[in-house]
């Protein structure tokens, strides 16, 4: 269920220049980022459909990013002391603020109640719930980032430090040290042409 936290997280990523690019940065693209997690935001929602109602303008943009900035300024903080993602250096909410931006955004979901059928598998049921696919989407954003941060993965969570990435991630190996080999690749490069060039290791 925490899957979709990762994925709001990651419309924040480096654009392949030497600058990072938003994914959510018109309402186009973030209604497209809606439709492409729509299957995640029904799973985190216990099988709630946002369906075809949500009008994405910049409003329901603008909520979507600040539910963003507050799960990735959670994330900077569950990699501490390690440095935060680049983006996030200059940018990140105070830790009061971000939780309390997260809870309000998970309470539009409504309240966890366990079902139980005498015949059948124990499920997740929401009481309180909106039919507002806006409370749906945020709601299952912030409950997937809830999930994150309050489950044993936290602790795994890392900020990839090459050069130009920006991504959090889970660390599978205690030697895994970016989040990917193409990132590990470009940084072995970096450091072998800084030492020949006699370059200052942070450029």
């Amino acid at each position: 269920m925490s899957v979709l936290a990762f994925e709001i997280a990651a419309t924040i990523r480096h654009d392949g220049q030497g600058g990072v690019t938003d994914g959510l940065a018109t309402a186009e693209l973030t209604e497209a980022w809606i439709q492409a997690n729509a299957p995640l935001v029904e799973e985190v929602a216990g099988g709630r459909s946002l369906g075809s109602s949500l009008s994405v303008d910049d409003g329901v943009r603008l909520q979507l990013v600040g539910v963003r900035r507050a799960v990735r300024s959670l994330f900077a903080r569950a990699v501490s002391p390690a440095p935060p993602s680049k983006a996030d250096a200059t940018r990140l909410l105070a830790p009061a603020t971000a939780l309390a931006m997260l809870n309000e955004a998970a309470d539009r979901l409504g309240s966890a109640h366990l079902e139980w059928p005498d015949e059948g598998e124990p499920r997740t049921r929401w009481s309180a719930e909106s039919a507002d696919p806006l409370d749906l989407l945020l709601g299952a954003v912030g409950r997937s980032g809830i999930d994150f941060l309050a489950g044993p993965d936290r602790h795994r969570l890392r900020a990839c430090p090459a050069a130009r990435c920006v991504k959090y991630f889970l660390q599978d190996d205690p030697r895994q040290t970016w989040c990917s080999p193409t990132c590990g690749n470009r940084e072995r490069v970096n450091r072998h042409y800084r030492r020949k060039a006699g370059t200052p290791n942070d450029l």
